[in-house]
């Protein structure tokens, strides 16, 4: 759920100001709207910032990671830290600076690769002497054609070019002219010779800088330390701007100068705060925030589905304050969706114990586990089950699989009876589904499922306005085109649209749910007092309105997608087997069939990562946030503290 918030303003002595704002940090309540600014402080501060963040960077790509876990946090003066690290900078920027000239030199020499040495300075002592050269690449073909007048000297050749010197005669009055092909080269703005020295120094100083930066290695600890109350600088001195910009005005002559605080703080915080303020003899106003309020969302659930919060942190995603918070929906689909993604009970085994081992270790070690680990496990366990249910292992053939695990898989998905037809009992054994086809239903079953779910929180959010039919009808949307999708993407002959089963006529009634609820909806949408209002602004916008019917559609149908990801890592997986398996009666050879089968599935299972990621959520955070009228619009609450 998303905790209510209050709007606060804390009104403090002008005088008291900076101390009022470091026991506001120590409390750690107040979110602050902390002001933007720029001063000689804040420059200062922010310069000193980017030299601690690159200097940081710098050194830690240079260095092993391991030995950086091992580094031992010394005591070390501020200024002394800031020195190494603008020292370290001023090292990164020479390297820099060596590695473009020798990108450059590089450059310069692959244009004079079939010319062998090229010295200017020759070319300058000919010309001295009257005899002036210039350069020209030349297709091989036209070479012989050039005009006898010409002087050339071939200096080189290759496959399709002659590389060749022109002698310039001055003393032509009409000069010839060279074929097309012909193509003049500039001199090098070095010899060859001295360019490759250049490479060759630039590297060996790459070398030396590279050593220098790493022997800054051990101030590392320090420098962060530094980095941390840097940042913890420029935020107190955002905040304590933003009070200095609200000074209040028109006060009496005589009465002290006072400077206000602005932030939100949760209504159930509101005592903790109200009791510190009486403690320092502060002015408090609080009220609820407006729609116009940029209020930060603060998120409260169980242990159980605050497992999602790692993902949505890292996905960027947070509900705007005035929106619902949809994170057990979330949770559940997402294990659901990354289940059948991955779709192997093998790869669910790796997946869990990946979990555990990051688990265990701070279990045994008294710390408490991290959200990561849990959640991984999850989706780990999840998978496992998914491949139980369709007899998936590590791409093996159904026939390889030991019979316990075939007879605990589900008949209607299993893999085990893939060639099996399934005959409803309307279609009287003339129209039957394949298991791919019930597999692609199941996908279609989690769409009505989440879809209807977002329509019946939108019923409950507007249960108290006529807004409520418009979520009543986009619900009897999505319950008709359910069926109308079964019947032009699964199977028409077994969902037909004049289907009738014991005088119900099933089709036809999903038809009208999709008619009726489109008038519903298009009726009251846009409702906010008066249904001719309205109705009339659903007129303005009957073309995105005719669209909408279209989308039910095209969101159901996307989530075939689970199963078609699921059909690709299962053949990539089979696949990968199929190879390994040619080397399998070799002794010889059986060790590049391991790599085969290491390599093969661990892409395999980094693609389905990357098809959660990009799969799995999508269906969350765009089909189901659309329909349940979230846009993520909002940002987390991050109270000024410590």
């Amino acid at each position: 759920m998303i905790l209510p918030m209050k709007k606060v303003s804390i009104l403090v002595l002008d005088s008291e100001r900076e101390e009022a704002m470091r026991k506001i940090r120590k409390l750690g309540l107040v979110h602050v709207d902390a002001q933007s600014y720029t001063g000689d402080k804040m420059n200062r501060l922010k310069d000193e910032t980017a030299a601690l963040e690159q200097a940081i960077s710098l050194i830690s790509d240079l260095v092993d990671k391991k030995a950086m876990k091992k580094l031992e946090k010394t005591e070390m003066p501020f200024a002394e830290a800031l020195s190494a690290a603008r020292q370290v900078v001023a090292l990164g920027s020479e390297k820099k600076d060596c590695q473009n000239a020798c990108i450059s030199a590089k450059a310069e020499l692959e244009q004079y690769q079939g010319w062998g040495e090229i010295k200017p300075a020759d070319f300058e002592y000919l010309a001295g002497k009257g005899i002036v050269l210039s350069m020209y690449e030349i297709s091989s073909k036209e070479y012989t054609s050039i005009a006898a007048e010409i002087q050339t000297l071939s200096v080189g050749r290759d496959k399709s070019k002659t590389y060749m010197l022109v002698v310039e005669d001055e003393s032509l009055a009409e000069k010839p002219v060279l074929p097309d092909s012909a193509r003049r080269i500039q001199l090098p703005s070095a010899s060859t010779q001295e360019l490759n020295a250049q490479i060759e120094d630039g590297q060996k100083r790459i070398a030396e800088l590279d050593d220098e930066i790493r022997s800054y290695m051990k101030y590392i600890p320090a420098m962060k330390d530094v980095l941390a109350e840097e940042n913890k600088e420029i935020e107190f001195d955002a905040c304590l701007r933003g009070m200095e910009e609200a000074q209040l005005s028109d006060l009496p002559e005589n009465a002290p100068a006072l400077a206000i605080l602005n932030g939100y703080v949760p209504e159930e915080d509101m005592d903790r705060l109200k009791e510190v303020a009486k403690e320092n003899a502060w002015g408090i106003v609080s009220e609820d925030p407006t729609m116009e309020d940029n209020v930060p969302t603060k998120l409260h659930n169980n242990k159980f589905v605050s497992l999602i919060y790692p993902l949505t942190d890292f996905l960027g995603t947070v509900p705007g304050y005035y929106e619902q918070d949809i994170s057990g929906y979330f949770l559940v689909f997402m294990l659901i969706f990354s289940g059948i993604i991955f779709g192997d009970g093998g790869y669910g085994l790796l997946i869990t114990l990946l979990g555990l081992a990051m688990f265990l270790p701070a279990v045994k070690s008294g710390k408490s586990p991290s959200a990561w680990s849990k959640l991984i496990i999850l989706f780990g366990v999840v998978t496992i089950v998914w491949g139980i249910l369709i007899c998936s292992w590590f791409g093996m053939d159904v026939a390889l699989v030991p019979q316990w695990l075939q007879k605990i898989s589900l008949p209607i998905i299993s893999n085990v009876n893939e060639d099996v037809l399934w005959y409803p009992f309307w279609t009287n054994g003339e129209a039957g589904l394949t298991t791919a086809q019930n597999l692609q239903i199941l996908c279609f079953v989690l769409a009505l499922i989440q879809l209807s779910i977002a329509h019946i929180l939108g019923i409950i959010r507007d249960r108290r306005s006529l807004l409520v039919l418009s979520d009543i009808g986009s619900l009897m949307q999505v319950i008709g085109m359910f069926y109308v999708v079964l019947s032009l993407v699964v199977n028409g002959s077994v969902f037909r649209l004049r289907l009738v089963i014991n005088g119900i006529p099933i089709g036809t009634i999903c038809i009208a749910l999709v008619l009726v609820g489109f008038i519903m909806y298009f009726v009251f949408a846009n409702y906010e007092g008066s249904i001719v209002k309205s109705l009339v602004e659903s007129m303005k916008n009957i073309i995105s309105m005719l669209l909408g019917i279209v989308n039910v559609f095209s969101d159901i149908v996307s989530y075939i997608r689970l199963w078609a990801v699921g059909l690709a890592g299962a053949a990539i997986a089979e696949t990968f087997n199929q190879m390994a398996g040619g080397f399998m009666g070799h002794m010889i050879l059986i060790f590049l069939a391991i790599f085969i089968l290491i390599f093969g599935h661990g892409l395999n299972m980094i693609l389905n990562l990357l098809s959660v990621i990009v799969h799995g959520v999508r269906l969350n955070t765009l089909e189901f946030s659309s329909h349940v009228g979230i846009n993520w619009s909002g940002h987390k609450y991050e109270p000024f503290k410590e």
